[in-house]
């Protein structure tokens, strides 16, 4: 049986066979143990097969199954039972991946066996069954092996994971093995797939994801990795917390392009995660809610703007806020602008040789930089490659000397961190045509005028021809284009319009768009045969120049017409209208275009023609003008002439007209002439127009009455008058009388009166008598008249009624009757008196020039009024101002009203009035009230207006302005209108506003040159405009050209020569007469200053400027000079380039290289190139050679250098090289070289000489010999030139022939030392310098230029001064040697009109003016720059030139200046100036004209200035008088101060020099307030009271006066204290006699002559509010030798106490005083020594404690304390008694006579209350401390007029120095009497070592200012009675003493609760209160 065991333990019977059937059992056997168990059996049957075969194909019964084995494990075992038949041949084999195996089998091959398996033995095993010798497949199974590991974790999670909220979080885990494991997740020991947490999710990596974490995410998490292999396990914990926003990523600058996409990076941690904001300022842009265009939140935090712009660029801020904070971080997007091309290239055609420009202009932003890159044809090109092609900085590619190569496509691209962009365009390269061929010109026989030509058409140069330019050239003339646009198709023409007898060539050039091509050759000349002119001459004017000729003036026919040369003029005339033949003149001149034609008949109309002729005959007459000879004046009177007198003023004429033949012209009119017999020059004239019909008449009116006239009558036409007729005697008419004048009463009784009067003035006949007629006032039926002979002139009139008015009237009586009553009223029997004044003067009606005065008459004198008078004060009101008569009215007696007439506008009137009657006048009346009349226009214009030339362009205009008086309005409105025009030209006048009403000349500019202008002003206010003056003429100055010479045209003849052709200036521009014309040449980029070319004369218009440069652009500009100057050059610039010619040699030819065989030859284009160089020729032959056997080569122009070969060795070879242009080959350079290698640098020349005879002004020449060559010859020598002392070396040619051996050197300045050097170059290099030459000076020459800054002012009438310049020290070319002075008279202004423009003779300025000029040479040195001409005419204008001159000749002369001589401002002050004060506000100046040599003219005025003497520049002012008077008021000065005046005449030409100033002080005034007044000290009864010195003085302060009350009555009395104090020094004052709380009312005014206005305070006293309370317990105490006070401090104030004083109340004088201050607050206690108590007077003391808001309430009242010591006997009371008894007696007998002499002033003293005393005193006043004090003797003005009612006086009070009192009440109820005490005072030193000052020296120290001290115990009071020496510091200490020693006495003034400090006056011995009581 064969069968096998499988690894399942089964039995597999194969190859079965009967014998195989039984019963099979299987037994399990413990090998450890021994056991075993037996399975039950199994019956195996086979069945019987016959038909078995003996062969089977194998098969797999079992096959392998696929394994896993652990990685470790020992083996596996794979196994694969087969079966086949015969089994024998059966065979198993094992492969592994195709690999068959050999190793580890068993069992036939049914087990493979695999040790220890690795992973290299995993794979798929293949089992393979065969049968051998069989052709059976054999059968295979496969299994595959795979190798498991265990799990292992690749990556695990933190043992801790900390997480913010709302945050996602990844917890790792991964794990690898074989098969791959499986993970699982638990938290806290729960699947995850259990939790169904949304927010938990497995990661295909095998982690977990918890998204937006929360507080309960936390906890422990577990990652299981599992497979076949085992199971691993790890874990972590989660904690979830919350975090604070943190940046990860903060926000940086950005830059970006505009359009472009910006992105601002924002990370941010947090939990829970942080909201984002973007902010720009304070505008949200992108947040979770926010969305805004362009503007994006991204995920990451970021903020996206697309697309940016550049507003969007600025700082943006990132905020990023959770519930545990917020932060914000910032970055500044920057945009740049976008860069683009805004200026593309364009298209663009150019012309060969040019320089093509293609633009590519970029915006780009500032910021960045660009980068252009140009390609043609899409090639790159690159610029350094080809010097032709340049890329600019701004992109710009530039193409120079562009050819055909050029041709394509450009294409522009930028490049840029902005953006890029390009442009492309298209260049296209054109030339200039070829010149026309074959041209012929033949004559055209048909017509004479014309030429044909023809040509044959040329190449057109790559650009169509547009059209063909024919030139003609007549008579050899420059070119000029006849026929400038010939179609392109023809190729002939016919040239017409060409004049006769003239030669003509012809030339064509075809033009294309690139312009003019060459010209074709030349034809041959033709000439056109002459012919007689064919037009007339043109513009004939003819002008009657006499009464018997005409001028006629013709212009040359155009010269086209003269058709050959002309020979002359015939001109023809006859009687105008009339037959008759023509006269003729045959004028044999072509040159002469005028004739004067004579011996015509006057005033006759003659026709004119003339004709030009030549060769050929007689051209046409030109149109017939018709001219009158002029007129003639009548040579007739008038005929049959009759006159008769009308009436009194008028006479009447008859004529007939002169006969018509006499009249010789036309009749204008007639003159009616009559003057009186007596006064034959006071002529009347009347002027009549003709009349044609019948007897002409005519009156004269307006004649004087009864006047004998002689009159007579005259023709006259436009020349002049006539005669007159014979002049006839004619008498007007008598007429009435005026009135009779001086009509008078006298002998007035009661029935008769004397009447008497005088002849009238106005007789107007032969007076016959008188009527004198009367008739009873009021009753016209009672009149009377008689008669009376013309001899009487008095009348008694008898007969009439007493006491009864009359109106008596009397008359003269003529023939013609009575005339003009005189009138008046009288009473009879009352003789008439002066009357009274009128009264309430009342005005209205009030305008510019006139008021109405209405007023009460006075007191009419018993007799009628006669005349009325109003006076006024004019301007100036006041009561010192003068009054003046304005207006007087007669004839109405009863008037109440006048109306005042002629007023002044806008001046300040007050009136009063005057009345008259027959006696006389009466007084003035009451003053009006002040008015000022409104304005009005002016009513003058302004006088003496005179105009004079100022320069070319500006008139000066003087006037004489408007005075004060005729401004008739605010003078700050006032100015001056000028009105000027041209009177040539129609335009409108122009004006010009002057706004100073003060101003007397000005300058009037922008005016054109040299022109006539009439001018007028006015003057002009607020309300308008006055007259216009009358009209001046003034002409400005002759300037030069401001415009050049029009159509300048230039042509260049040769290759050295440019004719210049121009026309004339506009005359509106000439300027001037034109006295020629400068052409200014410059050869372009050659010359460094133009030349000029001078043509005299203004009739050349054209010039050849010859010797020019060959082949060079010369620059050309015309201009034209006057006498004054050059005028301006043509513009722009004509450029013409001479013809070119053969060049001249090359230049600077050197052999640099030089062989055996070969030399290299370099040279440089020749200097003088005179064309275009086309290329150059370079010959060579042996020297010892023949001179024709040249090598010759042709190179290139633009070739420098050429290499000759294959020479001879050591030998020597002449070398030629030329230049060739267009003209051909130029003059050759020849030089020699020897092919030799043996060469070194040449030796510097030697022997330089500059001969003497060699050296001009500018130039000089240069000598030497030349040193060694060198073995190689020199090539060409190398000057240098240095100007001592201090130039540089300047090479001044580098080009100088080696052949030479001297050189002039040019272009030296005169008069200046050079020295001069020279340097060899061969082919090896250049030699050392030379020795320099010695100095060598250039010859003088005439200066370059002319003084400069000319100035010609009058200095005098007849004088000029000339002030200058000098020439620049450079110009002088020389030693100066002075200056000339040229000056002439010109014509007058008013005739320089007529100047004939033309200049036919030119001549030099200097000519023109040395034929009536006078010229003065100043031979001086160049320091003297000025120079006074004299002896000149008045009135006359002259010209002034300079010139400066050294030894060689004349500088150029300066421009002419033109100076006015007659008028010159004064020459000196005015004289004898006076000063005189008249009052406080107004002084007098008074003074003399200035000397009459020195007024240069009529005076006109004066300035007067003054200023106050200490501030001129503050206080200055001007008065102008515009008459010249000599005294002046000057008003509203300030008073008492002292005035300077200082004044200056004015005439037409200005100012003269002001006079020394002279003083004036005006009179005092009242003082001004004083400037404060101010209190201190304030206790309940007293107060130092203190004040300021005004600020306006006015005077010398004499004193004040202070005035106080109370505000209300005290007691039931109002009591007014006045006191005056004496003197400016003491300014303070104590007062004593306050009531406790009371306000009182303080008044201080100051004093000078009067008193001035006062200041005012209020003011209360003490105790202050919040002051201390009251000290108490006030305890005095006394000693030996001192007392000492006790107090106890009271009740606090508001504030602290910070002190206290003591007040003493001494027994005498019974007022508390301060006595003690500054007590520190700490002291309750203090003591004073009994020596300064007064001895035997009782003192009562008092506390008062101060804090800062005052003195509070007083304690009470210490015991009274007596300072009683011993006394001598002198004061025991026995010995006072007797002396007061023997004293009593004399008092009484005093008091007796003042009570006898007071009651006699009581009465007196009420109405004044003054009582004087006097005494002085110099105390002064500080701001409160109480220092030093000097009281010396005073004034004391004591007013007291306050009594008690019980009839006794107040005791007097003290008042500081000089004071004065009055206590006011009611004068007639209280008296009083004076009681006063005295007591001496003596000053002692407390120690004399620092007092030995004398009082003299102390009293001459100035007072300071201080309050006196009151108090003994002040450490600061020093200086008491008198002064202490200056250094002292002593304090002093003063005593009692007996008798009556002098010394400075003092009283008190006292009234009950009054008293007042004060010294008293001398004898007086009253103790000072507070002070003299205790000392």
């Amino acid at each position: 049986m064969t069968g096998a065991i499988t690894l399942e333990n089964q039995l597999v019977i194969l190859a079965t066979t009967a014998g195989d059937t039984g019963a099979y059992y299987a037994q399990a056997v413990n090998e450890r143990n021994g056991e075993n168990k037996t399975s039950p059996l199994i019956h195996l049957s086979i069945a019987r097969d016959v038909g078995t075969p003996e062969t089977m194909a194998p098969v797999i019964v079992v096959p392998p199954g696929n394994r896993s084995v652990v990685a470790g494990s020992s083996e596996i075992t794979l196994e694969c039972i087969a079966n086949a038949r015969p089994i024998q041949e059966l065979h198993v084999n094992w492969k592994r991946n195709g690999v068959r195996i050999s190793g580890g089998l068993h069992s036939f091959g049914r087990h493979l066996t695999i040790s220890n398996p690795t992973s290299a033995d995993t794979g798929l095993y293949v089992c393979e069954a065969t049968l051998s010798g069989s052709t059976f497949d054999a059968a295979t199974a496969k299994a595959f092996l795979s190798i498991i590991e265990p799990p292992y974790f690749t990556a695990e999670p933190e043992s801790r994971i900390l997480v913010e909220v709302e945050e996602t979080v990844d917890i790792v885990c991964r794990a690898m093995g074989v098969p791959l494991p499986t993970l699982q997740w638990y938290k806290d020991a729960i699947s995850i797939s259990k939790l169904q947490n949304p927010r938990y999710k497995m990661l295909s990596s095998g982690g977990l994801r918890i998204q937006k974490l929360r507080p309960e995410d936390s906890g422990i998490f577990q990652c299981f990795a599992s497979n076949e292999g085992g199971e691993i396990q790890t874990y972590t914990y989660l904690d979830v917390t919350n975090v604070a926003p943190a940046f990860t990523q903060l926000p940086v600058d950005t830059t970006v392009t505009d359009g472009m996409t910006a992105t601002l990076r924002c990370e941010v941690s947090g939990a829970p995660k942080p909201a984002i904001t973007w902010r720009r300022g304070k505008h949200i842009l992108a947040s979770g809610s926010v969305r805004i265009p362009r503007f994006m939140l991204l995920e990451s935090g970021g903020l996206q703007i697309a697309p940016v712009s550049i507003q969007d660029a600025g700082n943006y801020t990132c905020y990023a806020a959770n519930m545990e904070g917020s932060l914000n971080a910032s970055a500044a997007l920057t945009v740049w602008n976008r860069t683009f091309i805004i200026n593309p290239p364009e298209d663009r055609v150019v012309i060969k040789g040019t320089t093509a420009t293609l633009r590519c202009g970029a915006t780009h932003d500032p910021r960045i930089t660009l980068r252009y890159v140009w390609k043609k044809d899409n090639t790159v090109i690159t610029p350094s490659s080809s010097s032709r092609i340049v890329v600019e900085k701004d992109g710009s590619l530039l193409i120079s000397q562009t050819w055909s190569g050029d041709i394509g496509d450009y294409t522009c691209e930028i490049i840029s961190e902005g953006g890029n962009d390009s442009r492309t365009a298209r260049l296209e390269v054109i030339e200039l045509p070829h010149s026309p061929q074959n041209l012929l010109a033949t004559l055209n026989s048909s017509h004479s005028h014309t030429v044909m030509l023809s040509w044959v058409r040329p190449f057109d140069g790559n650009s169509p021809v547009l059209y063909y330019i024919v030139e003609l050239s007549e008579n050899n003339s420059p070119w000029k284009v006849h026929l400038s646009n010939v179609g392109p198709e023809m190729t002939g023409i016919t040239v017409r319009g060409l004049t006769p007898a003239r030669t003509y060539q012809f030339r064509v050039c075809a033009v294309n768009q690139v312009g003019r091509g060459q010209y074709s050759a030349e034809t041959s000349r033709l000439m056109l045969p002459e012919e007689p002119p064919s037009a007339p001459p043109k513009n004939i004017v003819a002008s009657g120049r006499t009464n018997q000729s005409i001028m006629v003036q013709w212009q040359p026919p155009p010269e086209t017409e003269h058709n050959g040369v002309l020979r002359g003029y015939i001109l023809r005339y006859r009687l105008a209208g009339l037959p008759g033949e023509h006269q003729q003149r045959n004028i044999t001149s072509p040159e002469v275009n005028y004739c004067l034609v004579t011996e015509l008949i006057i005033w006759t109309q003659y026709e004119i023609q003339v004709a030009a002729y030549n060769g050929a005959g007689l051209g046409v007459f030109s149109r017939a003008v018709t001219e009158y000879t002029l007129q003639g004046v009548p040579t007739a009177p008038p005929q049959n002439v009759q006159m008769e007198a009308v009436n009194s003023t008028t006479i009447q004429f008859l004529w007939n007209p002169p006969p018509q033949q006499f009249i010789n012209g036309i009749n204008q009119g007639y003159k009616l002439l009559a003057w009186p017999a007596e006064v034959p020059e006071a002529t009347t004239v009347v002027t009549i127009a003709p009349d044609f019909h019948g007897v002409h008449h005519g009156y004269i009116t307006n004649l004087k009455k009864f006047t004998a006239y002689f009159a007579s009558v005259l023709c006259f036409t436009t020349p002049g008058d006539g005669p007159p007729s014979t002049p006839q005697l004619i008498w007007t008419h008598e007429d009435k009388p005026g009135a009779v004048g001086h009509l008078s009463f006298t002998e007035i009784l009661d029935t008769s009166l004397k009447v008497s009067w005088q002849e009238p003035l106005e007789k107007n006949g032969i007076i016959t008598g008188y009527q004198v007629s009367w008739e009873v006032y009021g009753r016209n039926g009672s009149r009377l008249t008689h008669t009376l002979s013309n001899t009487t002139h008095e009348y008694k009139i008898k007969g009439l009624s007493s006491l009864t008015t009359y109106t008596i009237d009397v008359a003269a009586v003529t023939t013609a009757g009575a005339g003009l009553a005189t009138s008046s009223t009288i009473s009879s029997g009352v003789p008439p008196e002066l009357p009274g004044a009128p009264s309430n003067l009342v005005i209205s009606n009030i305008s510019p020039r006139s008021a109405t005065l209405q007023f009460r008459p006075g007191y009419d004198g018993k007799t009628s009024i006669s005349r009325w008078i109003v006076e006024g004060q004019v301007g100036a009101i006041g009561d010192e101002e003068e009054w003046v008569s304005l207006y007087e009215e007669e004839n109405e007696p009863d008037a109440q009203t006048l109306e005042i007439p002629n007023l002044t506008p806008y001046t300040h009137y007050r009136f009063r009035m005057r009345q008259v009657n027959i006696v006389g006048s009466s007084p003035v009346s009451q003053s009006s009230r002040v008015i000022q009349t409104l304005q009005a226009p002016p009513d003058v214009a302004p006088t003496s207006v005179t105009v004079r030339t100022a320069s070319e362009t500006s008139l000066r205009l003087r006037w004489v302005p408007l005075p004060d008086s005729q401004y008739n309005g605010n003078p700050e409105s006032v100015g001056y209108r000028i009105k000027y025009w041209r009177p040539d030209l129609q335009a409108p006048s122009l004006t010009q506003v002057i706004n100073d009403r003060l101003e007397r000349e000005f300058t009037i500019e922008g005016l054109e040159e040299w022109t006539e202008y009439e001018l007028q002003m006015q003057a002009f206010n607020a309300i308008g405009a006055g007259p216009w003056s009358v009209a001046v003429r003034g002409r400005t100055r002759e300037s030069v050209p401001s415009a050049a010479p029009e159509n300048v045209s230039a042509e260049a003849v040769s290759s050295t020569q440019i004719l210049l052709t121009w026309a004339s200036v506009p005359e509106q521009d000439q300027n001037g007469l034109i006295l020629g014309y400068k052409v200014l040449f410059r050869a372009k980029d050659l010359d460094p200053e133009p030349r000029s070319h001078v043509v005299r004369g203004n009739h050349s218009q054209s010039a050849l400027l010859a010797g020019l440069r060959k082949f060079v652009l010369y620059e050309l500009q015309v201009l034209a000079f006057t006498r004054i100057g050059n005028g301006v050059p043509s513009s722009p610039l004509i450029l013409e380039r001479t013809k070119d010619d053969a060049p001249g040699p090359p230049v600077r030819l050197v052999f640099p290289e030089v062989r055996l065989t070969s030399v290299r030859i370099v040279w440089q284009p020749p200097e003088e190139p005179n064309g275009i160089i086309l290329g150059y020729q370079i010959a060579y032959r042996l020297a010892s050679s023949s001179p024709n056997t040249f090598t010759t080569v042709e190179v290139g122009a633009t070739v420098r250098q050429f290499t000759a070969t294959e020479l001879a060795p050591e030998s020597a070879y002449v070398f030629r090289l030329s230049a060739k242009t267009r003209q051909g080959w130029g003059e050759p350079l020849e030089a020699t070289v020897i092919t030799t290698e043996k060469r070194e640098r040449p030796a510097p020349p030697r022997e330089l000489l500059v001969p003497q005879a060699e050296v001009t002004a500018r130039s000089l020449r240069l000598q030497w010999v030349p040193g060694s060559d060198g073995a190689s010859p020199i090539r060409y020598f190398t000057v240098q030139v240095r100007e001592l002392p201090r130039g540089e070396w300047q090479t001044y040619s580098s080009s100088i022939s080696h052949e030479a051996t001297a050189c002039a050197v040019e272009r030296l300045r005169p008069f200046t030392s050079y020295k001069l050097r020279l340097k060899a170059t061969n082919d090896i290099g250049d030699s050392d310098f030379s020795a320099e030459t010695d100095a060598v000076t250039t010859l003088q020459d005439v200066p370059g230029e002319p003084p400069s800054f000319i100035s010609v002012t009058p200095h005098t009438t007849s004088s000029v001064l000339i002030q200058w310049r000098p020439p620049r020290d450079e110009s002088l070319n020389g030693l100066l040697q002075g200056y000339r002075i040229y000056y002439r008279e010109l014509e007058s202004e008013a005739s320089a009109a007529t100047v004939s423009k033309t200049l036919k003779t030119p001549s030099a300025l200097r000519a023109e003016l040395t034929a009536q000029s006078s010229f003065k040479t100043v031979n001086s040195s160049s320091t003297l720059t000025t120079y006074e001409l004299t002896h000149l005419k008045k009135y006359r204008r002259y010209e002034v030139i300079l010139t400066a001159y050294n030894i060689i000749g004349e500088s150029p002369a300066s421009a002419p200046v033109e100076v006015f001589v007659g008028e010159a401002a004064p020459a000196m002050a005015p004289q004898n100036i006076q000063v005189t004060p008249l009052t406080a506000s107004q002084l007098e100046v008074t003074w003399d004209p200035p000397p009459p040599e020195s007024q240069n003219g009529n005076i006109q005025g004066y300035k007067v200035y003054y200023w106050e003497a200490e501030s001129q520049n503050e206080t200055e002012k001007m008065k102008v008088l515009f008459l010249p008077e000599t005294m002046v008021k000057l008003k509203n000065l300030t008073s008492h101060t002292q005035y300077l005046v200082s004044i200056s005449a004015f005439n037409a030409a200005g100012d003269g020099p002001q006079s020394d100033p002279r003083q004036g002080r005006t009179h005092q005034a009242a003082p001004g307030t004083p400037s404060f007044l101010a209190f201190s000290e304030i206790t309940s009864t007293t107060l130092n009271v203190s004040w300021g010195e005004p600020a306006a003085a006015n005077g010398v302060l004499q004193g004040y006066r202070v005035v106080y009350e109370p505000l209300a009555p005290v007691q039931g009395v109002s009591k007014v204290v006045t006191v005056d104090v004496n003197g400016n020094w003491q300014r303070w004052l104590k007062v004593r006699d306050l009531t406790k709380g009371v306000t009182y009312f303080f008044r201080v005014q100051a004093r000078t002559i009067a008193y001035g206005p006062e200041l005012q305070a209020n003011v209360t006293a003490g105790p202050a509010e919040g002051s201390p309370g009251s000290p108490r317990d006030v305890l005095v105490t006394k000693s030996a030798s001192e007392l000492t006070l006790q107090w106890t401090e009271g009740n606090a104030g508001r504030t602290p106490t910070t002190g206290y004083v003591i007040e003493a109340r001494p027994s005498d004088e019974g007022l508390w005083d301060m006595f003690v201050k500054d007590i520190p607050r700490s002291a309750t206690s203090y003591s004073v020594s009994l020596d300064k108590l007064r001895q035997g007077v009782t003192y009562e003391f008092r506390v008062v404690a101060v804090n800062q808001a005052g003195y509070g309430e007083p304690s009470s009242p210490s015991m009274a304390v007596s300072t009683q010591v011993e006394t001598p006997f002198y004061e025991e009371w026995w010995f006072l008694l007797v002396m007061a008894l023997s004293s009593l007696i004399v008092i009484l007998l005093v008091v007796f006579a003042l009570v006898l002499h007071g009651q006699n002033r009581r009465y007196r003293s009420c109405s004044t209350g003054k009582s004087i005393s006097n005494m002085e005193e110099s105390v002064t006043l500080d701001n409160g401390g109480f220092a030093a004090l000097e009281l010396n003797s005073r004034h004391l003005n004591v007013k007291n007029t306050f009594s008690k009612k019980n009839g006794t006086r107040s005791p007097p009070r003290p008042s500081p120095g000089g004071l004065h009192y009055s206590d006011e009440d009611i004068c007639n109820k209280y008296n009083g009497t004076v009681l006063t005490e005295s007591a001496n005072l003596k000053e002692k030193s407390v120690d004399a070592s620092e007092s030995e000052g004398t009082d003299s020296e102390s009293e001459d120290v100035p007072p300071q200012h201080s309050f006196v001290n009151h108090y003994m115990s002040d450490p600061t009071y020093y200086n008491s009675w008198k002064r202490r020496a200056p250094g002292g510091r002593a304090p002093h200490r003063y005593e009692a003493v007996a008798g009556g020693e002098a010394g400075p006495h003092l009283h008190t003034v006292v009234t009950t609760q009054s008293a007042v400090f004060a010294p008293a006056g001398p004898g007086a011995r009253t103790p000072l209160t507070g002070f003299s009581s205790f000392v």
